[in-house]
């Protein structure tokens, strides 16, 4: 989540590109069976396609929580508002990488830039123009699923987009971005996002919904807070010109996080059985798989770690299979 690679780790020189999309899927298809899901998982994560997956699920399951069913429109423009969203973030993280057509390049600036990349954002920079055109056709097939939407819920969505464009002018426009616990805001409004299909469907059920939509809050801010360490606080990162200081309460919580983990599962698990709600569960699975990902985390590459910790925040997917068996 939070936040729009031959070896797909991460270069020796960060500034360089990674391969192209056709490469990629030429080398996956040659590889063996677990070569290949890597890479494919790999490929869901370059091409920002893990958090709107992530979103889609559980706007999904917060809905079959209440048992309410919502239409294929609420999902389906959930994955492609977030995509846009990611792409757009990642795009505008690597503007400065774009040589200006005339005058000097500010290489401490760019330097500077460089400190704070991944390999997903080299891969949109390659990419840019292609992910330029596919941010306009996406944008003209939100705008048809959002006129299938119900108004309560295109009328919270607008809410909700407002303070989220706000937040985001306040990141890009400002620079002001380690000014605030972006890790711990990003869960907040992931959770706000994917539980007002559902509320919008019954909104007296809403205290229903809420220990689920604060428990899913926390463990999207886990992600980002596990991501925040892995990415940072390697010693790979230690060489590399220094970023900007996390917000104190990041730097704080990554200090906590196996204890925070723990907590999450438990409160999770007492609360699934004292109000009798087994979709919390998938909270309580999905803390304890990147609890397992971060001791884990030496086998990995980074870029397989990254992806691979937001496939665990899947976990309502057997949970949703066995609501439809019933």
């Amino acid at each position: 989540m939070p936040q729009i690679s031959s070896d797909t780790s991460r270069a020796t020189d960060p500034r360089d590109m990674r391969a192209s999309l056709a490469t990629k899927l030429h080398a996956a298809a040659t590889t063996s069976l677990p070569a290949l899901a890597r890479d494919l998982l790999e490929l869901w994560h370059l091409l920002s396609l893990d958090a709107p997956s992530v979103a889609a699920v559980w706007t999904v399951f917060f809905a079959a929580s209440l048992r309410q069913h919502l239409s294929p429109s609420a999902p389906v423009s959930m994955f492609l508002a977030v995509w846009m969203l990611y792409v757009a973030d990642r795009l505008l993280d690597t503007r400065q990488l774009i040589a200006p057509a005339s005058g000097p390049i500010d290489t401490a600036a760019v330097d500077a830039v460089h400190a704070g990349l991944e390999a997903r954002h080299y891969f949109h920079h390659r990419h840019r123009r292609r992910l330029l055109v596919l941010l306009g056709v996406c944008a003209v097939a939100l705008a048809v699923c959002l006129r299938r939407l119900d108004l309560t819920t295109v009328r919270l969505d607008l809410v909700l987009g407002s303070l989220l464009f706000a937040y985001f002018v306040l990141i890009h426009a400002t620079g002001s971005a380690h000014r605030m616990p972006k890790e711990i805001s990003v869960g907040v409004f992931f959770s706000a996002a994917v539980s007002i299909p559902a509320v919008a469907l019954a909104p007296a059920a809403g205290l229903q919904i809420l220990p689920l939509a604060i428990l899913f809050a926390g463990l999207c801010s886990l992600n980002c807070l596990y991501i925040y360490r892995w990415e940072h606080l390697r010693p790979a990162a230690s060489s590399r010109t220094a970023g900007p200081e996390p917000h104190p309460l990041t730097r704080a919580a990554v200090r906590a996080l196996l204890p925070s983990a723990a907590g999450l599962m438990g409160i999770s698990i007492l609360l699934s059985a004292a109000l009798h709600q087994p979709a919390m569960l998938a909270v309580a699975s999905s803390a304890a798989l990147l609890a397992l990902l971060d001791q884990g985390r030496g086998q990995l590459s980074p870029l397989t770690l990254r992806a691979a910790a937001d496939l665990v925040l899947l976990t309502p997917l057997p949970l949703l299979w066995l609501h439809r068996a019933a």
